[in-house]
């Protein structure tokens, strides 16, 4: 456990306002040390050091991605501990996400340092309400990505002793919900603190802003349960004027967009090597070895159950989901997917691919301006989005209908945009479909929705397909009190001194 609380400022890579420069600091044990946080420099400095943990790859790459890969709507690459993930055979020592938990907990213990230290530093008012209200809402971002994986209501997970870095061996928390009571406080104060996204100056983006809060608190009191705070605070987002769904799907996935009025919050991403930044997800979608012209790693492809679940006519299926046949553009050219040339590899579980994240790779020439030149790297110039303006619509859907209100206007906000026929009297399957055809493949989490909505256990035990019918998955036993949450890492356990405890069941 003491790994993830003492962090070293050392060489830290920038995101934001510097997002390729690079801070180097003289390590110094904690940024809390008395010769730190002493100018707005080292405010500024202190925070950025979080926002440079997002492009770790167990935070927003492959990492915790995986844990997506258990559901109905993922072919994962058969290498290394895929076949765990999906059958729900974890330890929690596996390589793909061990890290996960505790490069959270870094951002959380950073976040912590400005909290506490930023108040007494001499700066203008408006930069060191913005600076903490980042340091808030980071937090609270970083808090809910654990919570809902690992705590339940039997235990949470531990909260860290803001006011004093040095007791470090924190217990967990009583249940789920302290965890996220202490979640909604902190983006309570964010949201108090942050200017709204458009008073951000250019340079700025990438950082915390109000609606962003406003966003987060929407989904941990939806996690939470608690129906009509979900309501309240998906409204605050969309009567704000701040933001609206583009016109086109399509239009979503594109360099062009990555501060269009749909973001709300995404991993802000660079092509430019050495010093890139973000998420090389993109490249982990890419077909393995990218047909000879790029890195890409092909570790996970949709599923014929994810294929079939479209609607005839949505225009949401082509923009997610490569088939054979399909005209795409690659490398400046032209190419037919599965077909010639570009027929799949050995190693795609599926026959089809993530379609979303390709636009970086249709340019001539695209390396070192649209997709990174090391393909070890797979970052590209497309943000990816961990939280978009139609989630805030559908979790406001969602709301209502657990309230045994009509939730028509904003379910039919979606469909219209997809190109189907509005409904009348939506119902929760209703509002399952939308969710699952509007964020396939992307951060919003398909599995936690079907553990959440208590359909894992159903789903999962029926067979999952290869585009030519074959089974690749067969049913999967999945246990509801045990695997609706996953393994803590035992590392961290066994440097707990005792005070941090597994999972039930794992």
């Amino acid at each position: 456990m003491k790994r993830y609380i003492l962090v070293l400022l050392s060489a830290i890579t920038l995101a934001g306002t510097a997002c390729e420069e690079q801070l180097d600091l003289e390590p110094q044990g904690a940024p809390s040390s008395a010769n730190f946080w002493k100018t707005e420099e080292d405010a500024i400095a202190g925070i950025n050091s979080i926002y440079a943990l997002y492009s770790n790859n167990s935070m927003y790459g492959a990492g915790a991605f995986w844990y997506t890969n258990a559901s109905d709507d993922i072919g994962t690459k058969a290498t290394g501990n895929a076949d765990r993930y999906k059958y729900f055979q974890l330890d929690g020592n596996e390589s793909e996400t061990r890290s996960v938990w505790s490069i959270h907990y870094q951002a959380m213990k950073r976040a912590n340092d400005a909290i506490r230290n930023i108040p007494s530093i001499p700066m203008e008012e408006k930069i060191k309400n913005r600076l903490l209200g980042e340091a808030y809402f980071n937090h609270a971002v970083m808090h809910l990505e654990l919570a809902y994986r690992y705590g339940d209501n039997r235990a949470g997970i531990p909260i860290q002793n803001r006011e004093n870095p040095e007791d470090i061996y924190v217990p967990r928390a009583k249940s789920l919900a302290e965890n996220y009571a202490y979640i909604a406080a902190d983006l309570q104060k964010a949201a108090e603190l942050l200017p709204y996204f458009a008073e951000l100056n250019k340079a700025d983006y990438g950082r915390a802003h109000k609606t962003a809060a406003w966003a987060y608190l929407a989904r941990t009191y939806l996690y939470a349960k608690d129906w009509e705070n979900t309501v309240k605070y998906a409204d605050l987002v969309i009567n704000s004027g701040q933001h609206r769904l583009l016109d086109n799907y399509a239009d979503v996935f594109t360099i062009a967009a990555n501060w269009s009025p749909e973001y709300i919050w995404s991993v802000t991403n660079s092509a430019k090597f050495p010093n890139s930044v973000g998420s090389i997800f993109p490249g982990v979608l890419l077909e393995d070895k990218g047909w000879g012209l790029y890195n890409g790693w092909g570790q996970f492809y949709p599923t014929k159950e994810l294929v079939d679940s479209f609607e005839p006519n949505d225009e949401r299926k082509a923009v997610t989901i490569l088939e054979t046949g399909d005209k795409f553009m690659f490398f400046g050219e032209e190419r037919v997917y599965n077909v010639g040339s570009f027929k799949v590899s050995s190693s795609n579980r599926t026959g089809y691919q993530f379609n979303k994240y390709m636009e970086p790779y249709s340019y001539p020439n695209p390396t070192g301006t649209y997709i990174n030149s090391n393909g070890n790297r797979p970052t590209t110039a497309m943000n990816v989005p961990l939280l978009r303006y139609a989630d805030v619509i559908l979790m406001k859907a969602e709301a209502l209908l657990m309230l045994g209100r009509n939730a028509d206007v904003e379910i039919n906000q979606i469909r219209k945009r997809a190109g189907l026929e509005p409904l009348v009297g939506a119902t929760m399957e209703d509002l399952k479909r939308e969710r699952r055809s509007e964020f396939a493949g992307e951060w919003t989490d398909r599995h936690w929705d079907l553990v959440r909505w208590g359909d894992a256990q159903k789903v999962y035990a029926q067979p999952l397909h290869h585009a030519d019918g074959h089974v690749i998955y067969q049913g999967r036993s999945f246990n509801p009190s045990v695997h609706h949450v996953w393994p803590i890492p035992p590392d961290e356990i066994r440097a707990s001194k005792g005070t941090l405890t597994q999972n039930e069941g794992w």
